[in-house]
């Protein structure tokens, strides 16, 4: 089993929740990313999704926007944030995983990223911009080099279209929970529910939340439906707060986002 794959049986048969961080490479400081990744697995995060910055990110609201802007200026590369994920896995055993879009990994070279990024460490691959019809070529690059793919599916998503996510994914199924970009949200799409119970029709992979979760009540709302959620802008917003002592604030927050038993 790959790390993602023995994590999620692990906390299944633990009857417990994933929670998956996400920080952007190189925010609020490159040298700092690796600390965080600590402090998110010390503060019991289950994996950490780190994000590759990019110029057009589509799918990312105003915060992940913001600190890609900044991680950038910064001077994050794809080659950078490979450095970035081998210092990061010598931090942690926890799973890691790349968040990035399709152009930095075409022009970096589709198996050329895929074998650096499990050189780094790195367990998984999330590309929010491609389609699973269209992700052929990225699956064999992926395979060859043991690296699990995540797909995206949304409440907007035909019944096809989760099929074929659910067929392409190898390493579990990304449930947006809200319509739109990302962002901190008080509430949960009423159509999240739903569409966890059709993709648990078309596979047992993991099915993971993301896209708004930002709450204990969130997670409390989602146990037992759902085998995971990712927390992004709103952890990127805590250490926005804090960017002289980023660490402690992702420990802050990680710690106070688990609902008491």
């Amino acid at each position: 089993m790959s790390r993602l794959q023995s994590t999620f049986a692990r906390l299944r048969a633990e009857h417990r929740l994933a929670v998956i961080a996400y920080l952007t490479v190189g925010y609020p400081r490159l040298e700092l990313t690796p600390t965080l990744v600590e402090a998110a697995a010390a503060a019991g995060a289950d994996a950490v999704e780190l994000g590759i910055p990019f110029s057009d990110p589509l799918a990312d609201g105003r915060t992940i926007q913001a600190a890609s802007q900044l991680a950038l200026k910064n001077g994050v590369t794809v080659a950078r944030a490979l450095e970035v994920a081998k210092a990061a896995r010598q931090q942690t055993e926890i799973p890691l995983l790349f968040m990035t879009y399709l152009n930095p990994i075409l022009a970096y070279g589709l198996e050329r990223f895929c074998r650096a990024a499990h050189d780094a460490g790195i367990d998984g691959l999330i590309v929010p911009d491609l389609p699973a019809s269209e992700s052929s070529d990225l699956r064999i690059a992926a395979d060859a080099s043991g690296i699990d793919l995540v797909f995206f599916v949304a409440p907007t998503s035909q019944e096809a279209a989760i099929e074929a996510a659910c067929q392409a994914a190898n390493g579990f199924i990304y449930c947006i929970a809200v319509t739109g970009v990302t962002g901190a949200r008080a509430q949960l799409d009423p159509g999240l529910l739903p569409l966890i119970e059709t993709v648990r029709r078309h596979t047992t992979l993991p099915v993971v939340v993301g896209f708004g979760i930002s709450r204990p009540e969130h997670l409390k709302a989602l146990a037992g439906k759902a085998d995971g959620v990712i927390v992004a802008s709103a952890l990127l917003d805590a250490i926005a707060r804090s960017p002289d002592d980023p660490a402690t604030r992702v420990r802050e927050f990680l710690t106070g986002l688990r609902p008491p038993p």
